[in-house]
């Protein structure tokens, strides 16, 4: 299967995203007073309005009726929606407790858990680059576990949530906007009860502890739903080469922010960590590149 041209609009709207993503963890610090799964529940059901409007003005609602009217869709759906919310709501922890590095690395370890995902899965062979790379992502790994006498847990479930994620919303049969407004009206009755449940015993964040916070939790959607439709309609106008570049846009900068901005710690075995995932990454794109050039000339 031949790979898209790159178009510069395509580029424009994945570069857009991938920035969008990056200057999250600024938006999520100023909601970190609130509890990450309240925040996750005002994301999924403020998401729904502003992904319905979207899809209403680009007049694909057919699709997502069909979808409804369908079990084995709703089903996969049903699984991709769990994945996001865990996906989301171990973000938000991260950001609120400090924990920005970590949210970083789960998201830069990610693409080389996909190469894993796909030699286990789907029987996909392989190379050599790919073994190097995957083997640097596990040493970066056993170097965090060996400090902290644990699991980088945060890093871990952020890439294997997003990477399953990833994996099994190919396999759903609709169009990836119409796949998200499905998936967080799948998350609306939990999250409707959840809001319900903290407004009755008091503890509802929103339109309580000031309008700045309504404000943001309301906003939450928006900043949800519009980097993800803005990536979905970019990534079909780009290579997957070019895709797999730009995805180091967003750990670059929540990296960055985490460090400079956050100010948190940076302590030896994420000095040795990082420069190791990195490694590991300019080797995978290196090999990536030199591929599709290969392939080119074929």
């Amino acid at each position: 299967m031949t790979q898209p041209d790159d178009s510069p609009r395509g580029l424009a709207f994945a570069v857009t995203a991938y920035v969008l993503w990056g200057g999250l963890p600024l938006y999520m610090k100023a909601l970190s007073h609130v509890p990450p799964t309240e925040v996750v529940a005002h994301r999924v059901l403020w998401s729904v309005p502003v992904a319905g409007l979207i899809l209403i003005m680009l007049r694909r609602t057919g699709d997502l009726i069909q979808a409804l009217r369908q079990p084995r869709i709703l089903g996969m759906a049903a699984l991709t929606a769990g994945l996001i919310s865990v996906n989301w709501l171990t973000y938000v922890y991260a950001i609120a407790t400090d924990q920005a590095l970590d949210a970083a690395l789960g998201y830069y370890i990610n693409p080389l858990f996909s190469i894993v995902l796909g030699f286990v899965i789907l029987g996909e062979r392989l190379r050599p680059a790919q073994w190097v790379s995957i083997s640097f992502a596990l040493l970066a790994v056993i170097v965090l576990t060996y400090e902290l006498g644990k699991l980088p847990w945060i890093a871990l479930v952020l890439t294997v949530t997003w990477g399953f994620y990833a994996l099994f919303k190919k396999s759903l049969p609709i169009g990836p906007n119409q796949g998200f407004l499905l998936e967080v009206m799948i998350l609306s009755p939990i999250a409707m009860g959840y809001v319900a449940y903290l407004s009755w015993t008091g503890q509802n964040s929103f339109a309580t502890l000031s309008w700045g916070t309504s404000w943001l939790l309301v906003g939450s959607g928006a900043i949800t739903a519009i980097p993800l439709i803005i990536y979905a309609n970019g990534a079909k106008l780009l290579s997957l080469t070019t895709i797999a570049m730009l995805q180091y846009i967003a750990p670059t900068f929540i990296f960055l922010t985490a460090l400079f901005i956050f100010n948190e710690p940076f302590g030896w075995e994420k000095q040795v960590a990082f420069p190791l995932i990195w490694t590991a990454l300019a080797i995978y794109s290196g090999n990536l590149i030199w591929r599709r050039r290969a392939a080119r000339r074929v």
